[in-house]
């Protein structure tokens, strides 16, 4: 039988591997111990600006760091993130002179990538920080007296009672007058730069239950103090800042604007020119894991992002918020896990077969803007759910395909430093703590890499 060769070169004629080939292929295939970059330590994963704000699910800079290694040949190349996230391949590809492009349809992923991609002259802003908190200072004490200055505090009216539900009075007026001030910052760049540390911090001033993925209150916990954890983040991200900014090229610096291209936009329709990237780099939403419109939310209410929550989820990729009808799957191995899915939970078969449907498209638009001889590379893991294996993988090796893509390799790894819920109830498909869960939910994850030829 047809093996799924490892190399390009290799694989000259573009075979179209079957549905079969593909699922016995990935039974044989072995861990790749060189990619699961166990041995890198947090400090490494989190220098520059990767440490400005928590994110589910994001890759460590060193996987895409390995990845431009193996497939950049050119110094004016062009990476693209269909699914920019939190700006890990952005900021990557950008601290070594590549032009950079990318999209995400959630507003505080966007937020986040443009400041984590925006260098700023450390003297500038290390200034502008300590004149910040200096303006905010009077928060440290409990007491308000006739000197304290009159800021009036910024809470948004509209999501007021979802205000009450997750903070307590007096933080809710801490953070009130922190976005007020910042908000009276004139420079776009460092007030963005504010923004990015105040959602940071709003698990943390909130009763939010900080090891849960899901929106969950503990009414036990005593959140933290905001002017506090604020100032702490603050002065990380002065030195992540700095540090990008002494690395990154000049020619970067200087020309930002021409190097960086990223919009708040769906997947599915990028911004970009046909034929003009030379490699994409992304992992995209884990369809049956959690939904990142609900896991953001306190930002989302807090900046004002969106007038409607519900109508807002229905943008994303991989929600439980979509269903579509009347659209057939080119995959025959998602058209199955669908099938096996419809049988014991119909809702949830047509989540699946939706973010397969969206996933198709975004394959199809990866094509249009690839340059020949580019390749495209989707992080993904497999999961099981109520009993059904949802091969993720295997349904995005075969969708390339339809796409117009050769199946070019197939990178197996451990996910040591991966933000995911690990385990789940076979049962009843939630996720659970690891002495209840009897099953992996995200075990080991797959780069599967395509070749426009």
């Amino acid at each position: 039988m047809r093996q799924i060769l490892e190399r390009a070169s290799k694989n000259i004629g573009g075979d179209f591997y079957s549905a079969n080939e593909i699922i016995h292929y990935f039974k044989e295939k072995e861990i790749d111990k060189d990619w699961s970059l166990c041995e890198i330590p947090r400090t490494e994963t989190s220098k520059w600006t990767h440490n400005y704000h928590r994110y589910p699910a994001k890759f460590i800079p060193q996987l895409v760091e390995k990845l431009m290694d193996e497939y950049v040949m050119n110094v004016n190349s062009h990476i693209n993130d269909p699914f920019m996230g939190c700006g890990t391949t952005i900021v990557s590809a950008l601290s070594r002179g590549y032009k950079a492009s990318g999209t995400d349809i959630n507003h505080i992923a966007y937020l986040i990538t443009k400041v984590k991609s925006t260098p700023i002259e450390p003297t500038l802003l290390k200034s502008k920080v300590n004149q910040f908190l200096k303006q905010l200072s009077f928060l440290e004490d409990n007491q308000i007296s006739i000197f304290t200055p009159s800021i009036e505090p910024l809470i948004p009216s509209k999501y007021r009672d979802r205000i009450d539900y997750w903070f307590t009075e007096d933080n809710k007026y801490d953070l009130g007058v922190i976005l007020r001030a910042i908000y009276n910052e004139e420079n776009i760049n460092i007030r963005d730069f504010y923004l990015v540390a105040f959602s940071h911090i709003l698990k943390n001033c909130s009763l939010w239950l900080q090891s849960s993925t899901k929106p969950t209150r503990d009414l036990n916990k005593k959140p933290s103090r905001p002017y506090f954890v604020l100032k702490t983040h603050l002065m990380k991200m002065l030195k992540g800042n700095e540090d990008f900014y002494n690395f990154i090229p000049d020619k970067v610096k200087i020309n930002l604007n021409e190097y960086l291209n990223i919009s708040l936009q769906d997947a599915r329709k990028q911004s970009v020119d046909n034929e003009t990237v030379d490699l994409i780099i992304t992992s995209s939403p884990y369809v049956t894991s959690y939904e990142y419109a609900d896991l953001h939310q306190l930002s989302d209410i807090w900046l004002y992002f969106t007038d409607d929550l519900t109508e807002y989820k229905t943008k994303f990729i991989g929600t439980s918020y979509k269903k579509y009808d009347n659209i057939n799957l080119s995959s025959l191995i998602a058209k199955n896990i669908v099938s096996q899915m419809s049988l014991v939970h119909k809702k949830k078969a047509k989540e699946i077969e939706a973010f397969y449907i969206d996933m198709e498209e975004v394959f199809n638009e990866s094509y249009r803007i690839l340059k020949k001889g580019g390749r495209c590379c989707f992080v993904i893991g497999n999961t099981k759910y109520k009993g059904i294996d949802v091969l993720n993988a295997e349904v995005f090796a075969e969708s390339l395909q339809y796409a117009g893509f050769i199946l070019d390799r197939i990178i197996k790894r451990e996910i040591p430093s991966k933000i995911l819920p690990q385990k789940r109830d076979e049962k009843t498909g939630r996720f659970a703590s690891n002495s209840k869960a009897n099953c992996e939910a995200y075990p080991v994850e797959y780069i599967i890499i395509g070749l426009k030829e």
